[in-house]
């Protein structure tokens, strides 16, 4: 690199710092004006095309790449980054054809041009879904991983879409790739899918959090705030979610209802860029509302201490549009993890995780590396929900009059093949009844109609629900008779959804978070006996409710009465509660109780898990089972003390019971 332009490089850096991208940008313009012959034009071109786009000028950013290839059509990165500008423009199919030229222009399967292809590949897998093109997507970041076996966000992303798509098993290997390759970068939503596994989910959540979130430069210090709790302590929630979401939903009537003497409400959003009615009426509810979207990890975080927040609540955890590496700069002294991610975070940041007695029984903080502190019910609702006045009729929904109708409006990614054959036995046991499934797409609908046809159940008794407006999606619960969960990965907003609907819900109790969240719900909201131990025990009660005359019509009935007085929708209580542990955090905080998360083992944890899930998807994986290996393991590494399926003598520091 020339000593000219590492100047311009190095000044419109600090430019960029002071005075913001937009006169970054306009410094490359000049140079670039001034320098018309540098040999290094086209790297210029491309860093005021980074600058451009900062600064939102999406047009000068797509110029300024397309001079930077003209120049130089071996300059790799500016396809990858013309794509992304003119995806982000809706020019989809332009995007697409910078990404294949790249694709097509890289037969070197070596340094950059290897990395440059794997990135080419994982773009338009992405794309390629969200175009509904699933099964070009699935070949190219299949291709993405042939180059690149040990690539991550592409292996991710390939699970997460063969998840969707109802393609089992999921994860199985090729030539050249192993299942157990694979299985190694598995990310923790989908892992919580495949397997009912809490002590596999920690271990690999903790190595998630290690395999992408990089170590920070600077980490917030706050131990001079260690003082009498402040008149009004100041609670951050950072969510991509604040908006039409299920999060969104729930936590619209929380916002409204906190004790502003007491706690000044920040939030921090971190989504898509789109207004909506939930969205507003969050904004609306809180103290203050910041974008920070389009802020850096270490600008973010460097807001949020300026803030002064006292507590951070983590509402994304480890799903789309996380700022996870946010946390990681310890912008605020106490950070907790709640409602929007079903686990532990397996974090050294992240002190707390709030749930309550149902999916985190006594004896189950040991899967947790946070704390855990309890609500009476951990999951909010809003009862103000806009509902459409009338319900649709069956035959506008594509259902039969007459039919009993189960239902599942759960995506189809919570999926698994033990689930959907239990479903086939009762529809097989219920002459007269349809099961009601959300659509996923044709291709997805047409695969499971076949397998219904290969368990003997004809396939136009699967019917599939197109997507709707929230109200109108909530008023036709109304025409389903029972609602059945999936296993593991239970029903969480769609559980509360249903009910509030005043459709009772059947689920399947499990070991993990996520498989024990629904199990909550349905208690809370005083219908115990829809809470099923075993899948036999699941398919009898379905079939129970729907052969015996008017048991669907009794259950429906107590779901009703109790709505209103029922723990599940008492978000007075909920708020309330909340206040409390957040007066908790604040306490222990001050006296010095801080929780230290305990990582110990972890990484010998998930090689253990890794031999033990393979093969088993949508199984439940015994703790024992996790003990022998273990045992195996320290015949050659003797293993420390860690207060969980190894012997320990010290008092667990994190993971400990907390009512």
């Amino acid at each position: 690199m020339s000593s000219a332009i590492a100047a311009l490089f190095r000044d419109a850096e600090s430019l960029e710092k002071t005075e913001g991208a937009a006169s970054a940008a306009a410094l490359y313009k000049r140079w670039i004006a001034l320098n018309p012959d540098d040999p290094q034009l086209a790297a210029a071109h491309f860093n005021m095309a980074v600058v451009a786009q900062r600064s939102g000028d999406s047009f000068a950013a797509i110029n300024a790449l397309r001079d930077a290839l003209r120049i130089d059509p071996e300059f790799h990165p500016s396809y990858i980054n013309l794509g992304r500008a003119l995806e982000d423009l809706g020019q989809t199919g332009a995007a697409v054809s910078q990404w294949l030229a790249l694709v097509n222009r890289l037969p070197a399967l070596n340094g950059p041009a290897l990395r440059h292809k794997v990135m080419a590949l994982h773009q338009l897998g992405r794309v390629l879904e969200f175009n509904h093109a699933d099964a070009p997507a699935e070949d190219a970041l299949r291709q993405a991983i042939d180059l690149s076996p040990g690539q991550s966000q592409a292996i991710q992303h390939w699970i997460a879409l063969r998840q969707r798509q109802c393609k089992w098993p999921v994860v199985q290997g090729w030539d050249g790739v192993e299942a157990r390759q694979l299985l190694a970068h598995v990310s923790p939503l989908s892992a919580a899918v495949m397997f009912d596994d809490p002590v596999f989910q920690l271990a690999r959540n903790a190595s998630y959090a290690r395999q992408s979130i990089a170590r920070p430069a600077h980490v917030h210090d706050h131990a001079a705030r260690q003082a009498e709790r402040p008149k009004r302590l100041r609670i951050g929630y950072v969510s991509s979610d604040l908006r039409e979401h299920a999060v969104g939903f729930g936590l619209c009537e929380v916002m409204e209802l906190h004790d502003r003497s007491r706690f000044d409400i920040h939030a921090y959003y971190c989504g898509i860029a789109r207004d909506d009615d939930t969205r507003e009426r969050i904004r609306s509810a809180v103290d203050h509302w910041t974008d920070i979207t389009g802020l850096s990890d270490d600008a973010a975080a460097a807001r949020i201490a300026a803030d002064g927040i006292d507590i951070l609540v983590d509402v994304n955890g480890y799903t789309r549009d996380a700022r996870t590496a946010v946390f990681a700069r310890r912008p605020a002294p106490i950070a907790a993890n709640w409602f929007g991610f079903p686990g532990t975070m397996g974090t050294p940041y992240h002190h707390y995780v709030i749930a309550d007695s149902h999916v985190v029984p006594d004896g189950h903080e040991k899967f947790f590396t946070e704390r855990v502190l309890r609500l009476p019910c951990y999951q909010p609702n809003d009862r103000k929900r806009l509902v459409a006045p009338e319900p649709p009729q069956r035959s506008a929904e594509g259902l039969p009059e007459k039919s009993f109708v189960f239902c599942c409006l759960n995506g189809a990614q919570k999926l698994t093949p033990q689930l959907f054959g239990a479903w086939m036995k009762i529809l097989a046991a219920t002459e007269d009844s349809v099961l009601w499934l959300l659509d996923a797409g044709p291709e997805t609908s047409q695969r499971l109609r076949l397998l219904a046809a290969a368990a003997g159940v004809a396939p136009e008794r699967l019917c599939f629900a197109p997507k709707r407006p929230n109200p109108q999606h909530l008023a036709r619960y109304a025409l389903a008779d029972l609602f059945l969960d999936t296993f593991p990965y239970g029903a969480h907003t769609t559980a509360s959804d249903a009910m509030w609907m005043g459709t009772p819900v059947l689920t399947l109790e499990g070991q993990g978070f996520a498989a024990r969240v629904c199990a909550g719900l349905v208690k809370s909201a005083g219908m115990p006996d829809l809470v099923c131990t075993n899948l036999d025990d699941y398919v009898a009660r379905a079939i129970a409710v729907a052969v015996v005359p008017g048991a669907a019509a009794e259950l429906r009935r107590r779901l009703r009465a109790g709505r209103d007085t029922c723990v599940l929708f008492d978000v007075p209580l909920l708020v309330k509660s909340l206040e409390g542990l957040y007066d908790r955090m604040w306490d222990e905080f001050r006296t010095g109780d801080l929780p230290i998360p305990d990582l110990t083992n972890l990484p010998v944890y998930e090689e253990a898990g890794l031999g033990l899930v393979e093969g088993r998807e949508g199984e439940s994986i015994a703790a024992e089972l996790y003990a022998a290996a273990l045992d195996r393991w320290a015949v050659h590494q003797p293993l420390p003390e860690d207060g969980r399926l190894r012997p320990h003598t010290a008092p667990q520091r994190a993971g400990r019971a907390a009512a």
